[in-house]
């Protein structure tokens, strides 16, 4: 290796511009070095800077053509790293019941979810859930990403914005391996939202595509489950209890 850098700083040495003589004071320690030594060495060469012989060309000169090699591998990484991804880790089946313990019920007509207080004898009308949690790329405190599938369906929540708006729908998900890995960046975020454990078996459901819109419930029965913020007149808490 010695001998090598020798032989390498003397090669350069020959290609230096009148005036400049290279000497490597210590050995890179990885090729990623040698590769960004070469890099500054041939902008020197090729630089539209003050001729190096001038009286004009200064140690802020030389500085400035070594560290435009940096900026650029820096810029190059940040382009081409892969976003982060949300990771799915295991699903469970649950049934969600408000605040005011009304039951989720699937609107088959209009393909809505609506909250409905159930009477005796029509449990079998409220629907099951298959909550998927999933690891976070960057983990926010005390919550946990999840996606919310119907069981027995392909059907699964999401928000995105209609109008400017953000909206709660269900789509049909044919190909459910595309869940299993979501990139941060594109938009199967819509499937995704954060729940947030507020106390025994009570959470909330925060959208990721649009951060501060909750799943949430109207003031009276049988209405439509909606998207609202936080200051809305509607309930944001859930019960969600895991079935056996």
């Amino acid at each position: 290796m010695d001998f090598k850098m020798s032989y390498m700083a003397e090669e350069w040495s020959l290609k230096m511009p009148k005036g400049l003589d290279l000497e490597v004071s210590h050995h890179p320690v990885t090729m990623k070095s040698v590769v960004n030594l070469i890099i500054a060495m041939e902008r020197l060469k090729t630089s539209n800077s003050e001729p190096v012989l001038s009286t004009d060309f200064q140690d802020g000169n030389l500085l400035s053509i070594m560290l435009e090699s940096i900026v650029e591998e820096h810029s190059v990484i940040e382009r081409t790293g892969a976003p982060p991804q949300f990771t799915s880790r295991d699903e469970i089946e649950c049934t969600v019941t408000d605040s005011q313990k009304r039951s989720l019920v699937l609107v088959q007509s209009s393909m809505e979810l609506h909250a409905v207080m159930l009477q005796g004898g029509s449990d079998d009308r409220k629907v099951h859930l298959n909550m998927s949690t999933y690891a976070h790329p960057t983990p926010i405190a005390e919550t946990r990403p999840v996606a919310l599938g119907i069981k027995g369906t392909n059907l699964y929540l999401s928000c995105h914005e209609d109008d400017d708006k953000p909206t709660l729908h269900l789509e049909e998900v044919t190909d459910k391996n595309s869940l299993t890995r979501i990139s941060a960046e594109s938009d199967m975020v819509r499937f995704l939202f954060y729940k947030r454990d507020t106390g025994l078996s009570i959470s909330s459901l925060m959208s990721v595509r649009c951060p501060n819109w909750y799943i949430s419930t109207a003031q009276d029965d049988d209405q439509v489950v909606e998207v609202c913020q936080e200051t809305a007149p509607r309930y944001r808490s859930f019960n969600i209890q895991r079935q056996s």
